[in-house]
């Protein structure tokens, strides 16, 4: 029976327990490890292994996949190490899903802006700056633009800027000095990432692939009062039926940040046409006539809200990826 580890920081998320069952309805044996337990013993004394890699009382290099949940948050130098021992243990023969590169890729938003636009695929206007007055000048262009953080999760600390105002999406709070903001920001992060805001339906799409393959949608609808659709922030999710537009944007996403499995955020622009209206370009790629936009890529996503509106077990689909590999 083939051990599969899989990465989790949670026992309770629901991803979590969905990643255990269908590893053990595929027929393998599953070993739950939290990687933030992990400890490595390196030693040039021992002939043929360079460090023994071991998380509670489970040796990692003897797992035959090991499949990331969550690597966990923290200082700078504990995660750095916890992809270390990922990268570590993929370049010794085990296979890791995501790989350590592609759960890095998703995870910082700027890189991820730059590998779908060097792709070709349709992403808002980005800009990334390191100065109050560069953002301000960003911001005015714009009109209407959100910061995010680069490796902000769940929706949380994004802030919008629209007529001299900038709010957060997850504070109830009053607008805030935009100028004071912007260097409390960049004292904080170093940098700011700034998108324009795409004018919406109210709703995003998140798009599950799988192997390449898109496995099926939701749209996520902002709570009233809200501008920001996460499901974490209070959005709600409904069935959503892929265009065959939405379909190859999210697939080629995907295959452009490099993950086996990934949530594609997709926005609606103002634009959106029928979907006998896309056309092909000349090299065979899909003339953007929908307006879609590709807002982030997800290396780590919940599986829970595609299971909730369409019964579609993101889990399965890896699992089966996985038996199939190995």
């Amino acid at each position: 029976m083939k051990k599969i580890g899989i990465a989790i920081t949670d026992p309770e998320d629901w991803t979590a327990r969905a990643l255990i069952n269908a590893a053990k309805e595929k027929g393998f044996f599953p070993f739950v490890l939290d990687l933030r337990t992990a400890e490595v013993s390196i030693s040039s004394k021992t002939s043929g292994t360079a460090a023994f890699f071991k998380a509670g009382e489970i040796l990692l290099s003897d797992l035959d996949a090991l499949i990331v949940r969550d690597v966990g948050a923290g200082a700078f130098e504990g995660v750095s190490f916890r992809f270390d021992i990922m990268r570590e243990l993929e370049a010794g023969g085990v296979p890791v899903i995501n790989s350590p590169e592609a759960v890095q890729n998703a995870a910082n938003k700027y890189h991820t802006s730059y590998l779908l636009a060097k792709a070709g695929l349709p992403v808002p206007e980005t800009v990334a700056v390191q100065s109050v007055e560069a953002a301000l000048r960003v911001a005015s262009r714009f009109g209407d633009a959100v910061i995010k953080p680069v490796f902000g999760y769940k929706g949380k600390d994004i802030a919008r800027i629209k007529d001299g105002e900038i709010r957060f999406s997850d504070r109830k709070t009053e607008p805030m000095p935009v100028e004071a903001t912007l260097e409390k920001l960049l004292e904080e992060r170093g940098m700011l990432y700034i998108q324009e805001f795409i004018e919406n339906p109210g709703r995003d799409i998140r798009a599950f692939v799988v192997g390449g393959t898109s496995i099926g949608a939701i749209y996520r609808k902002a709570a009233a009062g809200s501008w920001v659709n996460n499901l974490s922030q209070g959005g709600s999710a409904d069935r959503c039926v892929l265009t065959g537009e939405q379909k190859e944007i999210a697939e080629k996403a995907a295959l452009a940040v490099g993950t086996t499995f990934a949530g594609i955020d997709i926005i609606e622009g103002a634009e959106v046409q029928t979907d006998s209206e896309n056309k092909k370009t000349e090299d065979g790629s899909t003339d953007n006539k929908q307006g879609f936009r590709i807002l982030e890529v997800n290396g780590t996503p919940s599986g829970k809200g595609i299971f909730d509106a369409w019964g579609i077990n993101p889990a399965e689909y890896i699992l089966e990826y996985l038996q199939n590999i190995l």
